[in-house]
């Protein structure tokens, strides 16, 4: 797994799964996020665990565009700058 994927794994675990305990909670977070009823449903009420979890059900509700909007960096892209600027 890529240095960046794992960043952004466990800050969905971090966001979502280990700050919502109760699945009530999980479920409206879920749709305030944006995602349909019954997707949100079957997220929140899945008892996976939050390392599975995070991966590739969160996706949708917790994407790249998300986290670009939240400002998190792509450590990538930031490298690139970084080595270019050399």
């Amino acid at each position: 797994m890529a240095p960046e994927t794992t960043v952004r794994v466990k800050v969905r675990i971090r966001e979502l799964t280990r700050r919502t305990k109760r699945p009530r909670t999980r479920l409206r977070e879920l749709r305030a996020l944006g995602l349909p009823d019954w997707q949100a449903w079957q997220k929140a009420m899945s008892r996976k665990g939050p390392w599975r979890m995070a991966g590739h059900p969160l996706n949708g509700a917790l994407g790249i565009a998300y986290w670009r909007a939240q400002g998190l960096i792509s450590l990538t892209t930031r490298y690139r700058q970084l080595r270019s600027a050399w």
